[in-house]
């Protein structure tokens, strides 16, 4: 049943706005500020845009759906009328955090939100907390990554628009699941948009590798700070996601931009506060500075937790043994260990890779940063979309997953990576108005050939074989080798919800290692873990008494204080004389 609706636009740059709803068009008042409104009759469903100037309808910048993609028409929605059956949901803590990073339209086979739900138990199974979701805001096309967004405010309309996120975000609290939404406020996408068409939405002044940076300093830029604000409150709002990821905030540093961060954390907590649920901020920044997690009264930007993306770095370069692109600089057990005492590893100084802006770790939480060994970055930015078990293979890809998984740090994994999926995940996108199609499968060639990687390796992001393969085929998931990586992840993830040493760093003091020989041992509270990156057989040695808690391969042995371990394993070992009780794991 219609009632009347409030529609409100910021709009300074036409003469005239009308509103076309139901196929009548309605001259909009202007108000203060570059503002036009109306008041009249509508409902949830019903389809709208607005004439500037007497142009064709476009779709309303906050549009809550768009079930015709990003030039159609936008539609209303109702969200007061889903049906809710989260109530007592309180959310999740981050200090225990196990992070999920899935990507809808890959992740099944249906590629939606509703095809998500069905496998949502097999992330409970594997013991993850938290679900991360790559950006979902409606982009150019059927399929791509999601951070091209160019509608901010709507759910993809192939992932199944607005009901479908929500039945999704209700299903993953009825399992325990938190979920973090993935936005991104640095750049709008580079096709598809019409924001600079209505206001002065776009920085001419300032440009990312991505795409066009949004106006959030400086003259005419108060709206459109407002705008994104708005925007993050609306996923915690009517979406009742728990946390946000704010992508790339390095950029908005490149633009004097980082208040934004600040605000948007205020205001989604107000938000959870007044729903009684706990809401977090975390935020990927590449430039290693701890002041993003400190607090705003001592000078920081006070956000939840920071992504370590040198971790990835140094934890893979060992892994593989890769000296290329990323990887530069990385390689050593040395730059391994640092990366466990403290995710920065070049912390201060500037190293091979590129500047560091960071500082002192020692009074920051663990908790306070999140690590992987792979996410989509890691896996889809290479030539070939491949992922690192294809690098490494199995034994050694086990060693790195018991660094990470029982890092001091807040885990993630990327989809499949915990069965060491087959599929890769390759770049994609389905531009459509492109002049020429192939310019985004040269510029990623041009990008690659600065890592040595060959030409023919570099799939073509447009074409639709790109999508189709990095689908998961959920059919391997418990056979063979696939199951075997299975239960060793979700052995390990166990551990570490048993022991909860939440925060409690590696001590240095119990740190040993052999760079020439390949090995490694660090001690985490009474948990210790012996990993043996050679080639050849290793003893390492144990502290006091220990209990084998966890083997890679079926020959690791504890006796006469040591681990032996075989080439390329991994041991998990309770040291009993460090206060651990038996414990049936």
């Amino acid at each position: 049943m219609s009632a009347m609706q409030s529609f409100r636009l910021w709009a300074p740059n036409p003469g005239r706005v009308d509103l076309s709803i139901r196929g009548e068009t309605l001259r909009m008042s202007r108000r203060a500020g570059g503002w036009w409104a109306i008041d009249c009759a509508a409902q949830g469903g019903d389809d709208y845009g607005y004439c500037l100037d007497g142009s064709a309808p476009l779709p309303d910048p906050r549009s809550p759906w768009q079930p015709y993609g990003v030039t159609g028409l936008s539609r209303l929605v109702d969200h007061g009328a889903f049906s809710w059956s989260d109530s007592d949901w309180v959310g999740v803590s981050l200090r225990n955090a196990v992070i999920y990073e899935l990507h809808i339209g890959t992740f099944s086979p249906s590629g939606t939100f509703d095809g998500a739900i069905a496998k949502l138990d097999h992330i409970v199974r594997v013991g993850a907390n938290f679900v991360e979701l790559m950006p979902v805001a409606e982009f150019s096309g059927d399929r791509g990554w999601g951070y091209d967004g160019v509608e901010m405010f709507a759910p993809h309309h192939r992932y199944g628009g607005p009901d479908g996120l929500k039945r999704l975000v209700n299903a993953c609290h009825a399992r325990g699941l938190g979920v973090i939404m993935d936005v991104v406020y640095n750049h709008i996408g580079p096709e598809g948009g019409h924001l600079a068409t209505f206001a002065p939405y776009i920085d001419e002044d300032q440009s990312t590798p991505w795409g066009r940076a949004l106006r959030l300093v400086g003259a005419g830029s108060t709206e459109v700070h407002q705008f994104v604000i708005d925007n993050a409150c609306m996923w915690i709002r009517d979406y009742h996601c728990d946390a946000l990821r704010l992508d790339a905030i390095h950029a908005l540093r490149w633009q004097g931009a980082l208040q934004l961060t600040v605000d948007i954390s205020r205001a989604v907590r107000e938000i959870g506060a007044a729903q009684g649920r706990s809401v977090s901020v975390l935020a990927e920044d590449d430039v290693n500075d701890t002041s993003v997690v400190l607090s705003v009264d001592s000078g920081g930007l006070g956000l939840d937790a920071v992504y370590a993306n040198t971790f990835q770095r140094a934890l893979q370069a060992v892994v593989t043994g890769e000296r290329t692109g990323h990887y530069v600089g990385f390689g050593s057990l040395a730059c391994l260990v640092a990366a466990l005492h403290g995710p920065w590893v070049f912390a201060g100084p500037y190293s091979r890779y590129g500047p560091s802006e960071g500082s002192d770790l020692a009074s920051v939480a663990g908790s306070r940063f999140v690590v992987y060994m792979q996410n989509h970055d890691q896996v889809g930015n290479r030539e070939g979309g491949e992922r690192i078990t294809a690098l490494a293979g199995a034994k050694r890809v086990k060693i790195g997953a018991a660094l990470a998984l029982l890092s001091p740090y807040i885990p993630m994994l990327f989809q499949g990576e915990e069965w060491a999926a087959s599929t890769p995940f390759i770049f994609f996108t389905d531009r459509q108005h492109l002049e020429d199609p192939r310019s985004v499968w040269r510029g990623r060639i041009e990008e690659f050939a600065t890592f040595g990687w060959a030409d023919s390796a570099v799939p073509d992001p447009q074409s639709p074989s790109s999508f189709a393969s990095s689908r998961l085929r959920w059919g391997e998931v418990d056979a063979g080798e696939h199951g075997s990586m299975l239960e060793w992840y979700r052995a390990l993830i166990a551990v570490r919800g048993t022991l909860g040493l939440a925060d409690q760093r590696f001590d240095p003091s119990y740190t040993l290692y052999e760079e020439d020989a390949g090995w490694l041992r660090v001690v985490r509270g009474s948990l210790m873990i012996a990993a043996n990156f050679g080639h050849a057989d290793a003893l390492v040695p144990l502290i006091g008494a220990g209990e084998l808690l966890l083997a890679s391969v079926a020959e690791i042995a504890v006796a006469s204080g040591a681990v032996y371990l075989p080439g390329e394993s991994v041991a998990v070992v309770a040291l009993g004389d460090l206060g651990m009780a038996q414990r049936d794991l």
